[in-house]
């Protein structure tokens, strides 16, 4: 006999889907901007990096994050100093194993998919940076 609870968490998509199909909707709202995805969850002993994009002379990092029962303070829990200092040192390597972009302008930015109070993809450019 199945129980009901057992029924509602089988239809719910799992935390891997959901944030699959983010990724997937920020690439290709960056695509429509103009940028050409390098890499999708690039991955060192470090941390990773969800999505690298290039437009011009400019390399992307991005972080994407699909929240969609969080709110700005989610967001900002999600995204703390520590995960930021992951997100760059992997960059680094990054940089590091591809050194054809090292003359490219370096930003990092956030893709916020699905957060209630804000555009369904949320592009924050330069979200965050090295402190120095």
């Amino acid at each position: 006999m199945t129980r009901l609870s057992d029924s509602i968490l089988s239809e719910q998509p799992s935390k891997r889907s959901v944030g699959n199909d983010g990724e997937n909707r920020a690439a290709l709202f960056l695509e429509s901007r103009g940028y050409t995805i390098i890499a999708r969850n690039w991955r060192t002993r470090f941390g990773e990096i969800d999505i690298i994009a290039q437009k011009s002379d400019l390399l992307v990092f991005a972080e994407v994050k699909t929240l969609p029962s969080g709110g700005l303070e989610t967001l900002a829990h999600e995204l703390n100093l520590r995960k930021q200092k992951r997100i760059i040192e992997t960059s680094k390597f990054f940089l590091a194993k591809h050194r054809q972009y090292n003359n490219s302008k370096i930003r990092f930015d956030v893709l916020a998919i699905d957060v209630p109070e804000l555009e369904p993809v949320y592009h924050i450019e330069d979200a965050f940076s090295e402190l120095v």
